[in-house]
């Protein structure tokens, strides 16, 4: 994330940026220099060189390991020693194992029925507290896993949402597929394998020299005679083991390194496809309507096409590794055995020291090949690991560019007069094309404003401004103090849960009556969903079109705020229902200040004034003109609305 240390050097940037951007399109006249210089190009940091593997993981870690030295250190470390403990437990519990099988078969090869019945009294309590400490081990272990992932994805998810990210993302990264599945699935699969990573490690360890320490005291040095001269080598099995290791562990290395950018490939188109499918199920009935489904089946097999090349190099590289791991499980048992056989031959050793030795030898060789037995998984963890840290990058590359753009983004300010003033207002699209040019308009307290224009002349992008989603241009835009704001997209957003979430939404920590409630949808044509209002429902999807703006303007009857901005807010009604509707603008919500986007006919009755966008090629000019009211469709409204409300 951005630290505030380095805020200044990136404005600092940025201003250097903007002049350079500033002489660059100075050729494009005077009146479009001030949105050209504010562009969100140093946003998506294309020129910039891709971070390499290592500052990757270091950026992963970075954003990752605060989880021990934050608010949740108490939580973490109390984990983190648990797992340590029964790590340790499990360890004990492996060697007495082990040296549970050296004096169980040296009874067996003395044929000592009373010494192998006593040592085999000692299994049932070396078994309990086997599973007891796995247990305790599995449990805290996953309870690791799911703390840190819980603080990892509150951490990435509360940054993606805040200050509206998660919209303004779409415009400045769109190769950011799915930033939802990043956090929901690829911070679970960056995370969960690195705690196993983390404890295998460490028991891979502490196993290794536990138990070369036991190869080397029971299995003592190797002595021949080569070409007459007498040679000892000390310790010669756990030499063994760990050459034996490493020779294993470089030949995964070698084989498998290709397989980290082939993993994250396949990622990458699994989450393709899943846009793809998830874009055609949003737009089904589109699709349906214009019969697209050849063309749509056609785009989304030649997107599963991708995935299947992908998946076909993951697994031609899976069977390179897969014979090398193949081979290191055949030789695996038989190794220890040749290697500890003449001893056995000459005497040296008991039956008991054989086994104990051979199964010695298989753990210290499962704990230094670790890398070789979790190398499909590591580089399946990079792959999570990379789309995290694409995230973050994007995220980052998000703020930089607010940063670093400092004064020549649009400024939100407060206005004391309770009018909106637009001040020198320009935008750009994010693509750097100039929409808006120096537009200047003040919008008086309850005043009801009409904005039309043709198509691509910035409508909709001037009430992204209004609400602060679009950074992008320069000048200010100064809204009331302490006034209250709501805002009316063409498609309302409907959540999850009953009738009366919906209502209140988003301020659903604030009940009313049901009294309000009820009121509120029989004055927006909705009665026949009073009786529904403790009901859970899909409500986005069993309502119409029109039937959700009309909870809409249902919203704004119940909480009554004092400035309305709408896009196309009534594009779904019929033109009763609109006149209807807008009736409220002149009856319960006479007091607010009103900016709609709109086209439809009938409007200009119910708004004071009309500002025009005109297109230009530096970018749209603004034109307002007072309106006059048709009296005779303004008692028509009001007449219908008191029919209803009745």
């Amino acid at each position: 994330m951005i630290t505030q240390g380095n805020r200044d050097d990136l404005r600092t940037l940025g201003k250097a940026y903007s002049r350079d951007a500033g002489d660059k399109t100075g050729r494009a006249g005077a009146e479009g220099q001030a949105t050209a210089a504010s562009l969100p190009k140093d946003v998506e940091m294309t020129d910039l060189p891709r971070p390499s593997e290592r500052s990757r993981m270091r950026r992963f870690f970075g954003l990752a390991l605060p989880f021990w030295s934050g608010p949740t250190r108490l939580r973490a470390w109390t984990l983190t020693f648990s797992v340590l403990v029964f790590v340790a437990a499990q360890l004990a519990t492996a060697v007495g194992v082990n040296t549970w099988n050296r004096l169980f078969f040296d009874a067996l090869e003395k044929r000592d029925a009373s010494a192998a019945w006593q040592v085999a009294a000692w299994l049932p309590l070396l078994v309990g507290v086997s599973a007891v400490t796995l247990s305790a081990l599995v449990i805290s272990r996953m309870l690791l896993q799911m703390r840190w992932r819980e603080y990892l994805t509150r951490r990435l998810a509360g940054w993606w949402i805040a200050d509206q990210r998660y919209y303004r993302l779409q415009f400045v990264a769109r190769e950011q597929a799915a930033p939802e599945y990043r956090i929901a699935e690829d911070v679970r699969l960056a995370i969960e394998p690195l705690v196993e990573f983390a404890i295998g490690l460490i028991s891979a360890f502490v196993t290794a020299a536990t138990f070369a320490a036991i190869l080397w005291h029971v299995a003592g040095s190797a002595r021949f005679t080569l070409g007459g001269i007498s040679v000892e080598i000390p310790s010669y099995m756990a030499l063994a083991a760990i050459g034996y290791a490493l020779v294993a562990s470089l030949a995964a290395y070698v084989t498998g390194r290709p397989l980290v950018g082939r993993i994250a490939a396949k990622n990458e188109t699994e989450a393709l496809f899943r846009a793809e499918m998830t874009r055609l199920r949003e737009n089904a009935e589109s699709i349906a309507l214009i019969r697209g489904d050849s063309d749509e089946r056609d785009a989304v097999g030649e997107t599963y096409g991708r995935v299947v090349a992908a998946w076909l190099r993951v697994i031609r590289q899976q069977g390179v590794i897969a014979l090398v791991l193949n081979t290191n499980g055949a030789l695996f048992p038989i190794v220890p055995l040749l290697l500890i056989a003449p001893k056995y031959l000459a005497g040296e050793v008991t039956l008991g020291a054989v086994m104990q030795v051979v199964a010695a030898f298989s753990a210290v060789q499962a704990a230094l090949i670790w890398f070789v037995d979790n190398f499909v998984r590591l580089a399946e963890w990079f792959a999570s690991v990379t789309r995290v840290d694409e995230l973050q990058e994007a995220l980052e590359g998000l703020d930089i560019g607010t940063i670093i753009e400092g004064d020549t983004q649009i400024a939100l300010e407060e206005s004391d007069d309770g009018a909106i003033h637009l001040d020198r207002l320009s935008i750009a699209h994010s693509n750097g094309r100039a929409v808006i040019a120096d537009a200047s308009v003040v919008i008086g307290l309850g005043e009801k404003v009409l904005i039309v224009g043709e198509s691509g002349t910035g409508k909709s992008t001037l009430i992204r401004a209004l609400a602060g989603l679009w950074p992008w241009g320069s000048g200010s835009i100064a809204v009331p103090r302490g006034k209250s704001i709501a805002f009316v997209p063409q498609k309302p957003y409907l959540p999850i849960g009953d009738l009366r979430t919906v209502l209140l939404y988003p301020e659903g920590d604030h009940p009313l009556p049901d009294e309000v409630l009820v009121a509120a949808l029989r004055r927006c044509g909705l009665g026949y969903l009073a009786r529904r209002l403790d009901e859970a429902d899909a409500w986005d999807r069993i309502l119409s079109g029109g039937e959700r703006q009309r909870i809409a303007f249902a919203r704004l009857v119940i909480r009554r705020p004092d400035i309305i901005i709408m896009d196309e807010a009534t594009s779904a009604l019929d033109e009763d229902s609109q006149n209807h509707l807008l009736g409220l603008f002149e009856a319960e919500l006479s007091h607010a200040t009103l900016i709609s986007v709109g086209h439809r006919p009938g409007l200009e009755d119910f708004h004071d004034r009309k500002i025009t966008l005109e297109k230009r090629l530096a970018g749209a000019h603004l034109t307002s003109r007072r309106l006059g009211k048709s009296l005779w469709r303004l008692f028509r409204a009001r007449d219908a609305a008191n029919d209803e409300a009745g």
